[in-house]
């Protein structure tokens, strides 16, 4: 990085707006399109709430979507007060950094990088998986679902290299009509009273404590990502201190609603005593097997295209996201200063776009090559990463919306700043160690009694969400040490793009 000190781009001076600078016009319709697309609805309903319901604890698994939200909803509540008085781009990089210190936000802004990239490339490997039965089922070549999961890649990689306007209106489409055909799967259910009658069974709370609901509440956790970076869009939102909290909360309510209905019309359609033994014949089928059996063949055909272009949209927007998070630290020195250039003609962050295409690409070659399950493995455990990393840093944001407040006194409105994100940190806190205690049985870790216990594998992806962070942490403190200028500048970079 010490290289890199005599240009525009480089880390040795505050950078000017010009070139690094992005803006845009996105109202609260485009950034709630952004990212309750990287929740990919269609995606979490067809493909995350049966492996819930599978590993996790059953019947009872839509009741986490519920209660997911109200612990979400909670901690949403001090970042909409952080994004109101602290207007910079980083999210949890400046909330943490300007709440617990310069190298709490570095190692925020490592986890960041870690829990984005993992959610991406799990979901790139389910959609190469998809794609590659459906085409072959369609009488095409039958090729490996890395083949596909590649193609994907740079499809996305083009999208993200130009103008996010692009992007939010791909999304937008393609996310109204996977909520839609959602919505009629919901209503066919519903109006044809279920397999054994329609009931409140899931959210009976037997039903929520059964099996492992560690497992479940990963699974749901796992199924807001991306809701929170509604304050990564700040520089290319209109009016910016409306429009944030606003697609914050609409996102956050929105996704859990939806997804507590539709997951507990999936258990209706097959009923409590049979929903379990259908998603064992094959959880990744589940929504299909479902769609053809209350809206017909047509229906499925619909379905099984639309889940494709759901998860074609989840990691277009997780792509925007992650290279937005690149182009703030580089920003702010924590980075080369090259991922935070922005094309001239784009308004792009397209350096850190290619980097993250790259990134990417070399991931899911590694997968390929260790021969690892594209559902399975790659999305199962690659979502149980990010999920684990995801609770920790809205935990340590929730901590530091209280530190900030309390030592500014810049708002002292006591549920926005104090209550509520300490509800929300006892609640990703208990979270984060659920899900952290229930990590073995996720990727199938156990001892020679059968009974599971961390293992290698479970260690390795664990200790992913201690080491990366403490990368960043270290980062911040050797800066501090042998560049204080720069250390000093690190969220001053950020202030001074407003």
């Amino acid at each position: 990085m010490s290289s890199i000190t005599k240009d525009p781009a480089s880390l040795g001076a505050i950078p000017t707006p010009h070139g690094r600078t992005m803006r845009g016009s996105l109202g609260v319709t485009a950034i709630v399109f952004m990212v309750v697309a990287a929740a990919a609805p269609l995606t979490v309903v067809g493909g995350a709430a049966p492996l819930g319901m599978l590993l996790g604890n059953g019947v009872g698994f839509p009741a986490l979507y519920a209660a997911s939200a109200v612990v979400l909803l909670l901690f949403s509540v001090g970042l909409a007060a952080m994004t109101r008085h602290l207007p910079r781009p980083g999210a949890f990089f400046t909330f943490v950094g300007h709440g617990l210190g310069r190298p709490a936000g570095a190692g925020a802004a490592t986890l960041a990088l870690l829990t984005y990239t993992t959610i991406q490339v799990a979901v790139h490997g389910y959609m190469g998986y998809l794609l590659g039965i459906t085409v072959a089922g369609l009488g095409g070549p039958d090729v490996p679902w890395y083949v596909w999961s590649l193609a994907v890649v740079v499809l996305v990689g083009v999208l993200g290299y130009r103008h996010i306007d692009l992007s939010s209106k791909v999304l937008g489409v393609l996310l109204v009509a996977e909520v839609g055909i959602v919505l009629v799967l919901v209503a066919a259910v519903v109006s044809r009273g279920g397999a054994d009658g329609l009931s409140l069974a899931p959210f009976a709370p037997a039903q929520v404590v059964s099996g492992s609901p560690g497992v479940g509440l990963m699974f749901a956790i796992a199924a807001f990502i991306g809701f929170e970076a509604t304050a990564i869009f700040r520089d290319e939102a209109k009016d910016p201190d409306r429009t944030i909290p606003r697609a914050t909360y609409a996102a956050v309510i929105g996704i859990g609603v939806f997804y507590t209905l539709a997951s507990w019309a999936l258990v209706m359609a097959w009923g409590p005593d049979g929903v379990l033994a259908e998603a064992a014949k094959d959880p990744g089928s589940l929504i299909l097997v479902t769609a053809t059996r209350y809206i017909g063949g047509a229906g499925e055909a619909v379905l099984n295209v639309l889940l494709l272009t759901s998860m074609f949209a989840c990691v277009l927007s997780f792509h925007n996201v992650i290279t937005r998070y690149q182009h703030a630290m580089a920003n702010a020195a924590l980075l080369p200063g090259r991922l935070g250039l922005v094309h001239r003609r784009h308004a792009s962050p397209h350096t850190s776009s290619v980097v993250q295409t790259v990134t990417a690409i070399v991931l899911t070659v590694l997968f390929a090559v260790l021969g690892l399950d594209p559902v399975l493995q790659v999305f199962s455990w690659f979502s149980g990463v990010a999920t684990l990393g995801i609770a920790v840093l809205m935990a340590a944001t929730s901590l530091a919306v209280v530190v900030y407040f309390r030592r500014n006194r810049a708002d002292v409105r006591v549920w926005n700043t104090v209550v509520a994100p300490l509800l929300g940190f006892v609640g990703l806190v208990a979270s984060a160690v659920l899900i952290w205690a229930n990590f073995p049985t996720l990727v199938g870790d156990v001892d020679a009694a059968g009974r599971s216990a961390f293992g290698v594998v479970s260690a390795v992806l664990t200790g992913l969400v201690v080491v990366v962070p403490v990368v960043g942490v270290v980062q911040a403190l050797v800066l501090r040490r042998r560049r204080r200028d720069r250390y000093e500048q690190m969220l001053d970079r950020l202030d001074a793009e407003q």
